[in-house]
């Protein structure tokens, strides 16, 4: 038998983990969620997903361990929960860390510039209503300044911007953090950079986001959960935000198989708040893409297979999903 099963697994990432692997590990992949891969029952005692797996219930007694080969790990805490601790909870905290923070750079840079009506005016040349802004002497607040958050400060301060930081803990001694009530007024960009929990699922409502400046834009890679899209289309239509980037999703794992299927954005079967948020002009949707560039992708297959080893030798990972969970 296999020493672990992995799903979600692209080509890539396939190709990677078959050339880093070591002598002796075994491993079956599909690129298959568990749900698209209608398995009954799990493959092996220990399994590997991403974060658009959902574990059936019925599974948790049968497996040993469950790695999810993402920074995230929200999707995990049932597991840990139902199984009273009994299987092991793995994730790969820092693989990403470079490639999110830049995802989320990319994406406020491009709202800032009006991208999506560049490219739209690229057929007529004209370029009334096309004027965007500069980084630089722009305030970014970034909520959440884990890993990930602390590297997009380090991005906004290289792009000249006043950067303020919001967190519950406050780890790193030259961010300069700031309530979030305090901090929304004053922000220009507004990225979602923190854990999901369930004290902050929905944290980004229109009643928290109202008093931002017109015009504010937004950005979330961290989970859809966070930042619920009716809400958003509301902030929009209203001018409170100028536009919104989103690389995760409300519902991803229905989301994602849909778009499999269908390519299609006006799919009846996605939430509608969605299909209207894709018909705003200055809107930028991505496939939860953040974390896929060669440098994290080959970080990803070592910190996998650094994992799968680790886990064989202790019984335990290396890196096991927190006890308490910070937002």
């Amino acid at each position: 038998m296999a020493d672990i099963f992995l799903y979600e697994v692209f080509e890539e990432e396939e190709r990677l983990l078959r050339q880093l692997r070591p002598a002796g590990l075994d491993f079956t992949s599909t690129p298959a969620t568990i749900q698209e891969a209608g398995h009954d029952l799990p493959p092996a005692p220990v399994i590997s997903i991403r974060a658009q797996s959902v574990i059936p219930p019925h599974w948790i007694d049968r497996l040993e361990a469950v790695l999810s080969r993402s920074a995230g790990y929200d999707h995990l805490l049932p597991v840990r929960s139902a199984s009273g601790g009994r299987v092991r909870c793995g994730y790969l905290p820092r693989y990403c860390v470079r490639a999110v923070a830049e995802q989320a750079a990319l994406l406020w840079m491009a709202l800032l510039r009006k991208l999506p009506s560049q490219m739209a005016a690229s057929t007529t040349f004209h370029r009334d209503g096309l004027t965007g802004a500069e980084c630089a002497g722009r305030t970014l607040l970034v909520v959440g300044v884990g890993n990930i958050g602390s590297e997009i400060v380090k991005l906004g301060r290289a792009l000249r911007m006043d950067v303020l930081g919001v967190d519950i803990v406050r780890r790193y001694r030259r961010v300069r953090y700031i309530e979030f009530a305090r901090g929304l007024p004053r922000a220009d960009v507004v990225v979602a950079a923190m854990n999901l929990t369930a004290e902050n699922r929905g944290y980004f409502s229109y009643e928290r986001m109202k008093p931002a400046r017109p015009g504010t834009v937004f950005v979330n890679i961290a989970r859809g959960e966070l930042s619920p899209a009716a809400d958003l289309v509301r902030l929009l239509e209203e001018g409170i935000l100028g536009g919104v980037a989103l690389d995760v999703y409300e519902n991803e794992p229905l989301v994602g198989r849909v778009l499999r299927e269908t390519g299609n954005l006006c799919d009846p079967r996605l939430p509608a708040p969605l299909r209207e948020l894709a018909q705003h002009a200055n809107v930028l949707l991505t496939p939860h893409n953040a974390f896929n560039t060669v440098e994290a992708v080959t970080n990803k297959a070592r910190h996998t297979i650094e994992q799968i080893l680790h886990y064989r030798r202790h019984r335990r990972f290396k890196w096991e999903i927190p006890d308490m969970v910070s937002a």
